[in-house]
């Protein structure tokens, strides 16, 4: 074959090549140009969930360039209708914040294939378009246990979770679980509140808790936790924030917050979306991927600070005993 036949058959074959990748270029987007929308069952000024995952939705804008959009408290009644209207209006992912928007999700999703659909906390994908990302709160709730643990005097902790299901009774029997490295025999009053929102539930059910004797106490319950921090600063006992960095609500009574860096991992979420990687499956990320970070206050002393430090290398190992599938007896 002559110089000039091979290189027409190489330019040839080279026009096959970019002729097969140029719809692949051509459906590339600009980081500002995917139509992202983040649903939320709160108010983003809560200084808890809602605002840890607006958090999130500010940095993917301000550090990746997108455009995401927000929609804030919205209620269960509505889950599915909010769905259908960005799906409707072609939205390419559209994320929720909560393991409550699970069903409504999955259930939409069937119907809209050309959505992404990703519950923030999401335990279930049951189509190919449904891709959850689940931060793995019960390592944060393992920490902030030690730290409890080490702060109760009285050897009794109150700790309120939002609602008893999987994931919160999981994240509540590793509070516990850490709460006795620091005191192994503290005693725990353990309660949920059923709701997200209500602030004087909160400070009431904070209060019972402390007339029982509980000198340090956890609520993760988003804005049910308010209520219990301002119950704490009122009868002179601490509380360990969660979720968010919760420190400057009440200088003095939050000793530390063991919270989620959201914003690196929505921009670890959104990278994967745009790049195509983001799983139909359950995509989780905690302590090893550097998205679980603890805010001290002066009263945490040096060794307990080392306490949650081993632990965190501990977990990063895989070598934690509350990893295995059985809890002790105690904690069931």
């Amino acid at each position: 074959m002559r110089f000039t036949e091979k290189c027409a058959v190489f330019f040839m074959a080279v026009c096959i090549a970019l002729a097969a990748i140029a719809p692949a270029m051509a459906e590339a987007k600009a980081p500002k140009d995917h139509k992202i929308v983040l649903i939320l069952p709160g108010p983003i000024n809560d200084q808890s969930w809602n605002a840890t995952n607006y958090a999130g939705l500010v940095a993917c804008n301000k550090e990746l360039g997108t455009a995401m959009e927000y929609v804030e408290n919205v209620q269960a009644s509505d889950y599915e209708s909010t769905f259908r209207n960005y799906a409707e209006r072609g939205y390419d992912l559209i994320m929720a914040a909560g393991t409550q928007f699970d069903e409504a999700a999955n259930r939409v999703a069937a119907k809209y294939p050309d959505s992404v659909f990703c519950v923030v906390n999401g335990l279930v994908s049951q189509g190919p378009n449904v891709r959850p990302v689940l931060p793995k709160e019960y390592e944060a709730s393992y920490l902030a246990g030690i730290i409890a643990g080490f702060t109760t005097e009285t050897g009794k902790v109150g700790m309120v979770g939002g609602f008893p299901n999987k994931l919160m009774v999981r994240l509540m029997n590793t509070y516990e679980y850490g709460v006795r490295i620091g005191s192994p025999e503290a005693k725990a009053n353990r309660a949920y509140s059923n709701s997200w929102s209500d602030v004087a539930l909160g400070k009431q059910m904070a209060t019972s808790m402390i007339d029982k004797g509980a000198d340090v106490l956890f609520f993760y319950a988003n804005q049910v936790g308010l209520g219990a921090i301002q119950a704490a600063k009122e009868k002179g006992v601490k509380f360990v924030g969660f979720a968010s960095n919760q420190n400057d609500i009440a200088k003095g009574t939050v000793v530390a917050s063991v919270y989620f860096d959201f914003a690196d991992m929505y921009k670890w979420t959104l990278e994967k979306f745009m790049d195509g990687t983001l799983a139909p499956e359950v995509n989780q990320a905690g302590v090893a991927e550097g998205i679980v970070k603890v805010a001290y206050s002066d009263q945490v002393p040096d060794e307990v600070r080392a306490q949650v430090e081993k632990a965190e290398k501990a977990i990063t190992s895989g070598n934690l005993l509350y990893f295995a599938s059985e809890f002790p007896e105690s904690l069931k």
